[in-house]
């Protein structure tokens, strides 16, 4: 857990524990139990988000899916697929990751398996161009949700930003969600504020939540950025894919 967000649930639980009184039939260990649970609830309080009634007011809702490599963006756009086709919205996928080797292929095979069109150019073209092409169509079909897997970096260079400034400018996407492992810490959460400083971030995705010991990275996200968390990835299948809630982290932890 990141220092301050610590600093911030220890100084909590003293100004609530210290000097109470706790009744025989309740216990200490409950009583100290309930107030740690108590205080992460007001800790990783933001507002709520339901991403479906967003889709529903917009059409074709954009969707830009960014981070750093190998925090599983691509697998998460197509669970995110998966997740949005099961609710009846038709999906196009947009490859606008033309950086990584192997990058159009992976999101072409999730896109057969899925049934969902996906737009893509060849390797070193612009990914502006790409999510550009892919929103035009989808308005031009009907289409409901367009998903943008843009390019990662393991750190925040000027370079990806700006990649990813112009990718905003030309596709204007309705929501930013940033996808980042779930036990990478203190790193996913300065990678996440320099994003948010450059385009924005409306929301997150945490990967590999099946290999965190507790949840810190997701109690120090919501406690500094105060931005949503949507979705906790969960495993390597499709369906390894569910809504976040807090109680869910909370529980990990107490």
């Amino acid at each position: 857990m990141e220092q301050d967000t610590a600093h911030a649930i220890t100084q909590t639980l003293q100004h609530k524990l210290a000097g109470q009184e706790v009744s025989t039939s309740i216990g200490v260990p409950a009583f100290v139990q309930n107030q740690i649970r108590q205080t992460l609830t007001e800790i990783m309080e933001v507002p709520p988000v339901s991403l479906m009634e967003k889709i529903n007011a917009q059409k074709p809702f954009v969707i830009l899916l960014l981070g750093p490599n190998g925090a599983g963006k691509t697998t998460t756009t197509a669970k995110l697929t998966h997740w949005l086709k099961q609710r009846g919205k038709s999906v196009v996928l947009a490859s606008a990751d033309t950086f990584r080797a192997g990058a159009i292929e992976q999101l072409q095979t999730h896109s057969r398996r899925l049934n969902a069109r996906l737009v893509h150019h060849a390797y070193g073209a612009d990914p502006a161009a790409v999510a550009f092409d892919a929103v035009k169509s989808a308005q031009a079909r009907g289409e409901d949700v367009v998903l943008i897997d843009s390019a990662g970096r393991q750190d925040t260079n000027q370079n990806l930003l700006r990649e990813l400034e112009k990718i905003v400018r030309v596709a204007k996407p309705h929501y930013k969600i940033y996808v980042g492992e779930a036990f990478s810490g203190q790193a996913l959460l300065t990678q996440a504020t320099e994003f948010n400083k450059a385009i924005g971030i409306n929301g997150f995705i945490l990967t590999k939540i099946d290999s965190d010991a507790k949840g810190g990275t997701a109690i120090s996200l919501l406690h500094q950025l105060k931005k949503p968390i949507l979705f906790l990835g969960t495993g390597q299948k499709y369906e390894d894919f569910i809504e976040f809630k807090k109680e869910y982290i909370i529980e990990r932890v107490v």
